[in-house]
């Protein structure tokens, strides 16, 4: 049986070297020491295209490319790294997976998510999510300028951040109906997801509901699967 390792929502910069340092360390430290790695979205805080962003990782890219020597790296894109594609996980040695994953431990089945799709209350973002991650948008995009790419993505993100100031917490949270929604079509697993950066447990009647945290600076969480599941804290 596989041993994983389960990670979300670092918000990696090229800016920020301590915690570019804390995912580096816990690549050679404990992601070694697993069968697989699976990346739940947002390994970056930005990603405007493989030909653009990939130059601003040069130490990421490597230490993936060598972790994958030992250990399979499964990466689903977040909501800020969606653009992610084949010449990164060419380059990393990674595999890029769809939502929702599903994955077997043992006796225990897990689905895998980023989480964004089940906050259905805020109408805005998932409008702005449908635009953005159109096959068509995502075309046009790529083949804009890196200038333009670079200048339009920070218009956006600014609104996003502005935005976010006037929605409440409740709203950017999970739907519980939407959840509910998604484990009907898996029976009999569990759900780990992150997009929320709301550490917890929530335990139902029929599904446990793992969310995972953000990364900071000095800190961060996993979930290992290993026969049993059980959290880690990233120092």
């Amino acid at each position: 049986m596989p041993s994983s390792l389960i990670i979300a929502d670092l918000h990696l910069t090229s800016s920020e070297a301590d915690k570019t340092n804390l995912f580096v360390k816990f690549c050679q430290d404990q992601a070694t020491k697993v069968d697989q790695l699976f990346i739940l979205g947002d390994l970056f805080n930005t990603w405007l295209g493989d030909d653009l962003s990939l130059d601003d990782y040069p130490e990421i890219i490597s230490e993936l490319k060598a972790l994958s020597t030992t250990t399979k790296i499964f990466v689903m894109t977040g909501n800020r790294d969606f653009l992610l594609g084949d010449e990164f996980a060419k380059q990393t040695g990674a595999s890029l997976i769809d939502s929702p994953y599903l994955l077997e431990s043992g006796t225990e089945q897990y689905v895998l998510t980023h989480g964004d799709e089940l906050c259905t209350d805020d109408k805005g973002y998932q409008q702005l999510k449908s635009i953005l991650q159109h096959p068509i948008t995502q075309f046009i995009f790529l083949h804009l300028p890196k200038a333009t790419r670079s200048k339009l993505a920070g218009k956006i993100r600014k609104k996003s951040v502005k935005a976010q100031q006037y929605k409440s917490s409740k709203i950017m949270d999970v739907n519980p109906g939407a959840v509910i929604e998604l484990m009907e079509k898996y029976p009999d697993t569990n759900l780990i997801h992150g997009h929320t950066h709301r550490l917890n447990t929530h335990i139902k009647t029929k599904f446990t509901r793992y969310v995972l945290g953000d990364w900071s600076n000095d800190a961060g969480n996993a979930i290992k699967l290993d026969g049993e599941l059980s959290w880690l804290e990233i120092h």
